[in-house]
Order: structure tokens, then C-alpha cells, then sequence
């Protein structure tokens, strides 16, 4: 069993709950800039994904498309009682559409929600001064920037390094070329919590540390998500930040609820809602759904009540629990 490492910081964990999760969706309904916000993300979103499933492999696309792995196949075989190929057919393409989809949907996240909150999207190829850097802003006299991964578990040990590298490699090129002394980088990642991440991502900061020393550290990263240190005469805050904490940094407190407002209106067409009573396979998917607390007389301008389950089965990939 591999040991903890001694400086790695305790997982807050993250509790959401629905009252608070429908009082922002008033707050929002009643703020015009954030209702615009969430009715531009929306287009966005309904565009984006439009061109991208369009572009996913089809019927028609040959066998060695799909990557299947034959044990997987046989096991589903199994599992289901198959016994004609057209079975097994059927759960091939919906599986390849998953990962095809989950292989892209992080980068059209980005490219829509960093613009609309004041960020600038970073276009680099690899092995460029920018290359570990999705987004950027300057913002009094300081330089943003941000490395963006959709999910807690997407890094290992070597990428780890990796972008510790990068940031000693490049930070005074970044500084220069925004004219700043003062960086703040952030390792985001779209969903998920600190006790859903691999803790790959505080290594960045702790490999920091060891790649420079103590002498160059303010503040080092033992125990906490964030350090800050000077090096090439640049002052850089380097911070973990994980789903909610990503998107409470991009655009405010209510960023988030208006990110999953706009997802669901993209996405999900008003209609009937699963009884109340409804047996659900996974066994705490009703009472995350439920509408049990939700009065009779709630009402909102930017989603119907058949879609305020979906808020709350969205917000729950960014929690730990939901009450």
C-alpha cells in the first residue's frame, strides 16, 4: 500500500445542499447580467455540441473504430444472455459515443466558459512556452493562468512533474510577455473534490518546492492546496483548485448553478418527471433527485420544475454529498 505523503494537505469535504442550490437559481433568475450570462453559455453549449455529435463515429464506421476490448464483450455477453452479434451490437456504439464524447467535452467546456467570465482561451502547441496553459487573464497588474483537466483523477506522477517544470521553465516568459511581476497559477479541475482527486495534482506544488527549495518559499505547500514563491525575480501563487473551488474562482459564487442551468436548458427538454416513488438502480440516486423538499409553489424563470432534478443530479458531481 503505497504511504501518504507527509506534507499532503486533509480533503475538505464539500457539502451542497438543494435549499441553497434553488435560492441561487433565484438569485440568478432575478440578476439580469447573470440571466444573459446563462442564456449566452446555453447558445454556446446548443452550437458546440451540435457540431460535435454530428462529427461521432456512426453506423456505418468499421469495427476497428470502436477500440472494444473482447473480454469486456464477453462478459456483457454473459452478463445479458446474448446469443446473436446484433446484441452485443447495440451496447458497442452507445459505449464508443461515451467515451468519444467524455474524450472532448472538457475542452468545450473551456472554450466556452472562460470567455464569457473575462479569460482568454490559450491556443498552443505542444512543447511551446504555452503549452501547459489553457486559459489566462491579467487582472490589476496580476497574471491568471490556469491549466484545466475535467476530472479529478486525469493526472499521474510524471504529468505531475510535468507541469511543475513547465511553470519554472516559463513563468518569467509568461510575466514578461503580459508585463506583470506577479503570477497566479491555478491547476483546475471542471468536476469532482479534493477527496475525489488521485492527489496528483498537489504534487505539482509540492514537486515546486523540491525542485526549488525552501529558500524561495513565502509560503510552502505542506498541508494546504496553494503555495507561493519568487523565482527569475517573479512572485507566483501556484493553487489546486477542484470543481466547485474551480468555478467559485472563474466567475463568483454563482457560476456554478448558472454552468448546470445552462447545460440543462442545452440539454435536457422539459417534460414528464419520474414519480416520486421511482426505483432507481443506483441505490442514493432518488433521494439525490428527490423533490420532496422543493415546495408546491416554487417557480423559476430559467428552468421548469421537470428540469430541477437535473440541477440537482448535476451539482452532485461537484459535492460529496447533497442534503
Amino acid at each position: 500500500m503505497a504511504r501518504r505523503h507527509v506534507g499532503l494537505p486533509r480533503a475538505t469535504e464539500v457539502t451542497l445542499s438543494k435549499v441553497s442550490l434553488l435560492n441561487t437559481l433565484h438569485q440568478i433568475d432575478r440578476d439580469p447580467r447573470a440571466q444573459q450570462r446563462v442564456l449566452d453559455i446555453e447558445t454556446a453549449f446548443r452550437r458546440k455540441i451540435g457540431n460535435h455529435v454530428s462529427a461521432l463515429p456512426i453506423a456505418e464506421s468499421i469495427f476497428s473504430k470502436f477500440s472494444t476490448s473482447p473480454f469486456v464483450l464477453m462478459m456483457q455477453s454473459l452478463r445479458n444472455q446474448y446469443s446473436r452479434i446484433s446484441e452485443i451490437e447495440d451496447d458497442i456504439l452507445p459505449a464508443k459515443l461515451f467515451s468519444s464524447m467524455e474524450t472532448s467535452a472538457g475542452r468545450m467546456i473551456e472554450e466556452i466558459m472562460l470567455p464569457i467570465y473575462g479569460w482568454e482561451c490559450v491556443l498552443s502547441e505542444m512543447h511551446t512556452s504555452n503549452s501547459a496553459l489553457d486559459g489566462k487573464k491579467i487582472e490589476e497588474g496580476q497574471l491568471k493562468v490556469a491549466t484545466l483537466k475535467s476530472g479529478p483523477r486525469c493526472l499521474n506522477d510524471e504529468m505531475s512533474e510535468n507541469f511543475a517544470d513547465a511553470i519554472i521553465s516559463h513563468a518569467s516568459s509568461w510575466a514578461r510577455e503580459a508585463n506583470v511581476t506577479e503570477i497566479d497559477f491555478t491547476y483546475g479541475v471542471l468536476y469532482g473534490t479534493q477527496k475525489q482527486s488521485n492527489k496528483k495534482d498537489w504534487h505539482i506544488i509540492r514537486n515546486l518546492y523540491d525542485k526549488l527549495g525552501s529558500m524561495c518559499f513565502y509560503d510552502a505547500p505542506a498541508g494546504q492546496w496553494h503555495c507561493r514563491f519568487e523565482h527569475d525575480e517573479i512572485g507566483i501563487t501556484a493553487t489546486i483548485r477542484i470543481g466547485k473551488d474551480w468555478w467559485d474562482f472563474l466567475g463568483g459564487q454563482t457560476c456554478l448553478v448558472e454552468l448546470c442551468i445552462a447545460l440543462i436548458r442545452a440539454c435536457v427538454r422539459p417534460g414528464a418527471m419520474d414519480p416520486e416513488n421511482h426505483q432507481y438502480t443506483i441505490s442514493d440516486l432518488a433521494q439525490i433527485v428527490s423533490m420532496s423538499s422543493v415546495p408546491d409553489h416554487f417557480n423559476s424563470a430559467l428552468l421548469q420544475r421537470s428540469q430541477i432534478p437535473w440541477l440537482f443530479f448535476l451539482a452532485r458531481h461537484f459535492g460529496d454529498s447533497l442534503t
